[in-house]
């Protein structure tokens, strides 16, 4: 096991390698000057000249890539062009409401979709199975900023349970850091809810109609006990699978999300930097994201070595 686990790890390096040059690349080649967007328009040839030679775009591509991974080794990811504050202290104000709502809407949409799917694949062809799938549908096809709007009308306008808007963090008492994540964490939910929930109906449904499905009937094993401990075991692999996969997902959804609810996240941020054109952020956010993926890929990679032995040879 350890073997796999270490050969895992070592194959993730070279592809941050390659995402950190491919942030680079894309920004660097994509169109504007940050330059000219610092000065504005009534900049002069010597001062937009200046900026660029205080910033280091007048130096060759590679040379300013090398000197950016360099300074990336050490912890340094620049200054805002436009605030001036460095990165890393934004991205780290900025971390903490994006990572309490990813981690509340995983952990909803798991709770919640795998006992659906479960029952969908147990009431296969049955009025409940036929409610599951089709609420899927509507989950996965709805945009999730309507979802939301939704949401707020009912809960937070009509009712009155929720607030409509803003983020509270820990420190400030677990109730108000609580309800202000109820509402986002349900929207953002909804489709990975959806999209889990099918395959793993669609698993599940294959797996009860291998044989030693039949001979733990046999036996006299309940329903239960097979949906559990043998259905469910035995499928888990693409269900891992995909809950990796909606985990990466989050990414996009946490942006729109955010802007909804106004929540001062990462997904807002990265809103903002585009907005401005503030590519520092924009490459930092950017590269943190596709390090997050690179490492949820991995995390998945390893869970199939534990819950597969074969895999591991």
């Amino acid at each position: 096991m350890l073997g796999f686990v270490v050969k895992r790890v070592l194959s993730a390096v070279p592809v941050l390698f390659m995402v950190a040059i491919i942030v680079f690349m894309v920004l660097r080649l994509s169109p504007g000057d940050p330059a000219v967007m610092i000065g504005g328009p009534n900049a002069t040839p010597d001062q937009l000249a200046a900026l660029r030679e205080s910033m280091g775009l007048n130096k060759p591509l590679l040379e300013q890539l090398f000197i950016w991974l360099g300074a990336i080794a050490q912890g340094d990811f620049g200054v805002s062009l436009v605030s001036g504050k460095p990165v890393a202290a934004l991205v780290m104000d900025r971390f903490g409401p994006t990572l309490a709502l990813s981690l509340s809407t995983v952990v909803l949409a798991v709770a919640v979709a795998i006992p659906l799917g479960v029952i969908a694949a147990w009431q296969q062809g049955k009025w409940l199975d036929r409610l599951v799938m089709t609420g899927s549908v509507l989950g996965f096809s709805v945009p999730v900023f309507i979802i939301g709007y939704v949401l707020i009308l009912i809960f937070a306008r009509t009712l009155g349970w929720f607030p409509v808007q803003g983020y509270k963090p820990l420190s400030a008492g677990f109730h108000d850091f609580a309800i202000r994540l109820v509402l986002p964490s349900v929207t953002l939910s909804f489709p990975y809810i959806a999209l889990i929930a099918r395959i793993v109906r669609t698993n599940v449904i294959e797996v009860m109609n291998e044989d030693y499905i039949r001979t733990a009937r046999a036996k006299g094993m309940t329903e239960g006990g097979v949906l559990m401990h043998h259905a469910l075991g035995n499928a888990a692999v693409p269900i891992v699978t995909i809950i990796g996969v909606s985990i990466a997902m989050l990414i996009g959804g946490v942006v729109v999300t955010e802007s909804v609810f106004n929540i001062p996240g990462l997904g807002r941020l990265v809103l903002e930097a585009v907005l401005a054109r503030d590519y520092t952020v924009i490459q930092t956010v950017i590269l943190l994201f596709s390090t997050i993926y690179v490492f949820i890929n991995l995390g998945v990679d390893l869970l199939y070595g534990l819950l597969d032995p074969r895999i591991r040879y």
